[in-house]
């Protein structure tokens, strides 16, 4: 419940009346009724399974846009990466614009804002444009997530009731990226692939509609922090171009160490600032908290893996077995199905289990899974590896609502608003770098590999230079002779062995991380660091 601030907090400077301790939200007197609370949750969810759908979905129609446009393995990657680069860069300021402006306003301009990227996405003619709509929807992206999450948090203000709503929050998530390659499928086999994009744009135009009737709320006052906004864009961005287009040139090369060097100065400049600033955009003592850091991290890897492992396994049964698109959705729907519900699951019992355990326990089962993938060969039956994939979904969805609530709980109450937007921040910096990073580490093993390959095949040295040159351009290659397929085949599939093993290093680190320095139980102070 919202409780009365005391006479002597109300008379300090900025303090707002009547507000919610937990999170400094300003809210209206009287609780909202109990079809105002299921309307806001419903339009909510809504916007979170948006922001997923467009994952999944963008990533079901990589081969026909491929196919269709000619890009090359490096130049794929940028188009989910787009997406996920914009709300990693912005996600904290569009919190801070929803705190000043209106959070259901901000809410329903990211929706807007979505609508208008997927509508530029489906009247794209290049990849260029195809890249500028998904930058366009990542900024309307960005605008919904942590606003969501923050209205959320205004309206349901008793904490077990919180977290139940986090956890529906967060399974919403699953259910977009579930369905997403179901629906491009579905529309794949019948319409263009712009079509796809048009399921995104009519899910935001269900959650404008719905979030119209939810009710506003505001938060602390604050401004924008610009000079630590351009620096965090400059930095994500540099760090992804590195990651992504290190995987052709090398990372080592002249250019990419140019970018090494412009994303790391800019970090450290995001930082300095951060620190100094009066209002700052990512307040850093909260970084003194050891469980607070290792929070961070953990939600980064969740996402790391979980939409790395979806991208990888979405190319490789579309570019090296050759399913269709809805033949692809229906072979991870178990893993995204079984992600919504131990998502959901896990978020009722942590008040029981504590954060630990299934976060430890998560992370142990899901780099099991990952160690078992890198046993898959081009002509690996479905039916001998759907369990992995089940196995990953839960390990996935055993981690998904702790490290979201732990978030909120290793700091003071007044600092939740703070944790809430920096938990989003980390959660799509590690989507960006899991599609960014095991996608160009893929693309790369693809092209390095596949000389020793053709000549493993007994392909004529002749062909060689045509067959590397319509890999490296993004030509087609699937009426090529059966030997020169399966070197291609093969040449992916061992990119794809080195992305599972990277989720499985990554996710024993966070194993280890949960296990050793994340609080188990909520550990409230009122001091701003614990």
């Amino acid at each position: 419940m919202a409780s009365t601030p005391s006479h002597a907090a109300a008379r300090r400077p900025g303090r707002l009346k009547p507000a919610d301790e937990r999170t400094g939200n300003r809210l209206s007197p009287h609780q909202p009724s109990r079809t105002a609370a299921a309307v806001t949750l419903v339009a909510m969810c809504l916007g979170a399974m948006t922001t997923f759908l467009l994952i999944t979905a963008s990533v079901s129609a990589l081969s026909p846009i491929q196919d269709d446009l000619h890009v090359s393995p490096t130049g794929l990657v940028w188009i989910p990466s787009a997406y996920s680069l914009l709300v990693a860069s912005l996600v904290m300021s569009a919190g801070t614009i929803g705190n000043l402006y209106g959070r259901k306003r901000t809410f329903l301009t990211g929706a807007v804002v979505m609508i208008i990227g997927s509508l530029t996405v489906y009247a794209a003619s290049s990849v260029g444009a195809v890249i500028a709509g998904q930058l366009v929807s990542g900024l309307g992206g960005a605008l919904i997530l942590p606003n969501s999450l923050a209205i959320l948090g205004a309206t349901f203000t008793d904490p077990h009731r919180r977290t139940e709503v986090i956890t529906a929050w967060a399974a919403s998530s699953g259910i977009g990226l579930a369905v997403g390659p179901l629906i491009s499928g579905a529309l794949l086999d019948h319409f263009h692939w712009n079509t796809v994009f048009l399921s995104t744009a009519a899910l935001a135009v269900v959650t404008l509609t719905v979030g119209a009737f939810v009710t506003e709320s505001r938060g602390p006052e604050g401004k924008l922090d610009i000079p630590g906004q351009v620096l965090a864009v400059l930095g994500i961005a540099a760090l992804v171009y590195a990651l992504i287009e290190g995987g052709h040139d090398g990372y080592t090369s002249p250019r990419i160490l140019t970018a090494w060097c412009v994303a790391a100065a800019a970090l450290t400049g995001f930082v300095l600032v951060e620190r100094a600033g009066s209002t700052p955009m990512l307040d850093m003592s909260l970084f003194r908290s050891v469980s607070f850091s290792s929070v961070m991290f953990v939600a980064a890897v969740s996402l790391f893996g979980f939409t790395g492992m979806g991208i990888v396994s979405v190319l490789f049964y579309e570019r090296v077995q050759h399913l269709s698109a809805l033949a692809v959705g229906w072979r991870l729907l178990p893993f995204f199905g079984v992600y919504v519900i131990v998502a959901y699951a896990t978020g009722r019992v942590i008040r029981l289990t504590g954060f630990k355990l299934p976060l430890a326990l998560g992370f142990l089962v899901g780099a099991a899974a990952a160690v078992g993938l890198t046993t898959v060969e081009p002509t690996t039956p479905y039916s001998h590896v759907w369990w992995l994939y089940v196995l990953f979904g839960a390990a996935s969805g055993m981690v998904a609502a702790p490290s979201t609530a732990a978030a909120l709980v290793s700091v003071s109450h007044e600092r939740a608003g703070m944790a809430s937007g920096a938990v989003n921040a980390f959660r799509q910096i590690g989507s960006v770098t899991g599609t960014s990073l095991l996608g160009a580490l893929v693309a790369s093993r693809l092209q390095s590999h596949l000389p020793a390959q053709l000549e493993a095949h007994h392909v004529p040295r002749a062909a060689w230079p045509a067959v590397e040159h319509a890999v490296s351009t993004g030509a087609g290659h699937r009426a090529a002779p059966p030997n020169v397929t399966a070197a291609i085949a093969d040449a992916f599939t061992s990119g794809v062995h080195v992305a599972m093993t990277v989720i499985a290093v990554v996710f024993l680190s966070a194993a280890v991380a949960a296990a050793l320095l994340v609080h188990n139980r909520p550990h409230h102070t009122t001091a701003t660091t614990i």
